[in-house]
C-alpha cells in the first residue's frame, strides 16, 4: 500500500482492539448490560484494564439510564462500579459546562464511588473516580518533599490509591490534571508534578509520558516558536528514552494502548524523529486517539500530516 492511500479510515473508538469491550459497548448502546458485567468481572485481577474498560463503558452509558437500571435490577461490584463511573462523568460534564447542577451531581457521584469501594475494597478504580472529582472541590493537602513548587492538592487520596496500586495509570493522569491551569492550577505546578511522578516511575512505565502530557496541555500556539519546543534537547531525550525503554513493552500488552502511543508518536514527530515515530504509528495500526492531535487543530488532519511526514499511508481524501 503506497503512502498517500489508506484502506479504510481511522478508528477513533477508545475500545480499540479490545473486541470484548467493543461488543459490550454495542450492547450498552442497545440498553443491555450482561456483556458489560462480563467484561468488568473478568478484570478483577487486572485493575489497569478494569479502569480503562469501566471508563469506556461509562462514556457510552452516561446518556442513558442503563447504569441506574442495572444497579437496581442486579446490584453487585460491577454494577456499582459502572454507576460510579457514570455519575463521575456526569458531574464533570456539568462542571465543564458551568451548570449549576454540578454540586448535586458531584454529591451523587461521591456517594456512588463510596458504594463501589465497599463492594470491592481492593479495587482502586472507585477511588480514582473520586480523585477525578477533586478538581471540583479543590482539596489542599500539603505536598511531600521533593517538589520545587510544593503545590497543595489531593495528595492524601492519591497516596491511598498508590497503596492499592503503586503505578496505576489513570490515577496518575487524573492527579496531574488537577494541577492544569484550566482547572485552577498553574503551569509551574503541573510541570513540577509531572516531573516528580514520572521520575519515580520505572523507566519501562508509560508514566514516563506524563511530562509530554503536561507539555501538550501547556501548548500556546501564539507563543514564539511554539512548535519548536519539542526539538529542545530535553524533550528529544524524553521522547527517545520512552521509545527505547517503554515502547518495546507494548507488544506484550493485552490491548493496544492507543492514547499513550499517540502522545509518544506526536512527541517524536514534533522532535523530527520520523524513523521512531513511524514505528509507533505502525504499532497503532488504524486506531487513533483525538489527543494530543486536537490540541493543534483538527485531529484527523493533524494525524494525517504527521503520518505523511513519516512516509505512512493516510485515509483517502484526508
Amino acid at each position: 500500500m503506497a503512502a498517500g492511500s489508506f484502506e479504510g479510515q481511522y478508528v477513533w473508538s477508545p475500545a480499540a482492539d479490545d473486541r470484548a469491550l467493543a461488543r459490550a459497548c454495542m450492547d450498552v448502546r442497545a440498553g443491555r448490560y450482561l456483556s458489560a458485567h462480563e467484561v468488568l468481572k473478568e478484570t478483577r485481577g487486572d485493575f489497569e484494564v478494569r479502569a480503562h474498560r469501566s471508563l469506556v463503558l461509562a462514556s457510552v452509558a452516561a446518556d442513558s439510564d442503563l447504569a441506574e437500571r442495572w444497579l437496581a435490577e442486579e446490584p453487585g461490584a460491577e454494577a456499582a462500579l459502572l454507576w460510579a463511573r457514570v455519575a463521575m462523568l456526569r458531574a464533570l460534564r456539568m462542571a465543564d459546562a458551568g451548570d449549576r447542577r454540578q454540586g448535586a451531581l458531584a454529591r451523587i457521584a461521591r456517594s456512588a464511588c463510596d458504594r463501589a469501594a465497599k463492594e470491592l475494597p481492593e479495587d482502586p478504580t472507585p477511588w480514582v473516580a473520586q480523585l477525578a472529582l477533586t478538581r471540583l472541590d479543590r482539596p489542599r493537602d500539603p505536598a511531600p518533599q521533593g517538589l520545587l513548587t510544593a503545590p497543595a492538592g489531593p495528595w492524601y487520596l492519591f497516596a491511598h490509591i498508590l497503596r492499592l496500586d503503586a503505578w496505576h495509570r489513570e490515577a496518575h493522569h487524573r492527579f496531574l490534571s488537577y494541577f492544569f491551569t484550566r482547572y485552577g492550577g498553574s503551569s509551574s505546578a503541573s510541570w513540577d508534578v509531572a516531573a516528580f511522578l514520572s521520575q519515580r516511575a520505572p523507566a519501562t512505565s508509560p508514566l514516563r509520558l506524563l511530562p509530554l502530557v503536561a507539555l501538550v496541555e501547556d501548548y500556546d500556539p501564539t507563543a514564539l516558536l511554539a512548535d519548536r519546543t519539542w526539538e529542545q534537547p530535553q524533550w528529544i531525550t524524553t521522547a527517545t528514552s520512552i521509545h527505547r525503554n517503554w515502547f518495546p513493552r507494548v507488544a506484550d500488552y493485552r490491548f493496544t494502548p492507543v492514547l499513550d502511543l499517540s502522545y509518544l508518536a506526536h512527541a517524536l514527530f514534533m522532535a523530527k524523529r520520523e524513523f521512531e515515530a513511524r514505528e509507533v504509528f505502525t504499532a497503532m495500526g488504524p486506531f487513533a486517539a483525538r489527543m494530543p492531535w486536537s490540541a493543534f487543530g483538527d485531529p484527523a488532519e493533524q494525524l494525517s500530516r504527521a503520518r505523511r511526514s513519516c512516509g505512512l499511508p493516510v485515509p483517502h481524501g484526508s
